[in-house]
């Protein structure tokens, strides 16, 4: 059962936005993203839908857990910073069909992890763009394999 690990869509520039961060919204590029990623995931059929409490992570996700007949659950666990928590909750949700929307920041502290304990091939460098996503799979206690997917547009 894969864990899907999903960066956000793109959002509008820290430096253009004026008001809290966690209220910074998707661009047009952004919901594009976010609108491809049910036929990117359809494959894999997410059980459960998480996202960062950030705006634009819920955005990303919405259209996922719409099609799919499911809440979007908020957690803190994948926001900004909180890469040793969702390298956690990552581990705690192994055994699930679940789809998870975090943060650039948060995205190598997972992944490299897994490739240092798990022994999961990244390839070269953990790719993160903005709206991919990464299918994690697991067996028998351990992760062992990581697929890469790039974003929609």
């Amino acid at each position: 059962m894969p864990v899907i690990l999903i960066r956000h869509g793109q959002a509008a520039g820290r430096r253009e936005w004026h008001g809290d961060d966690r209220s910074r919204p998707l661009t047009d590029k952004g919901r594009r993203q976010a609108l491809g990623l049910p036929k990117a995931l359809q494959t894999y059929a997410p059980q459960r839908v998480l996202a960062s409490p950030y705006r634009r992570c819920i955005e990303t996700v919405e259209p996922l857990a719409s099609q799919l007949g499911l809440s979007v659950e908020i957690t803190e666990d994948l926001a900004e910073g909180s890469g040793a928590t969702a390298l956690a909750l990552v581990r705690a949700l192994a055994d699930e069909k679940v789809a998870l929307c975090t943060h650039g920041d948060v995205i190598p502290d997972v992944l490299v992890p897994l490739a240092d304990e798990d022994r999961v091939d990244l390839g070269h460098h953990p790719k993160q763009a903005k709206g991919c996503a990464w299918v994690l799979e697991h067996s028998h206690g351990s992760f062992i394999r990581a697929t890469y997917l790039p974003p929609s547009v």
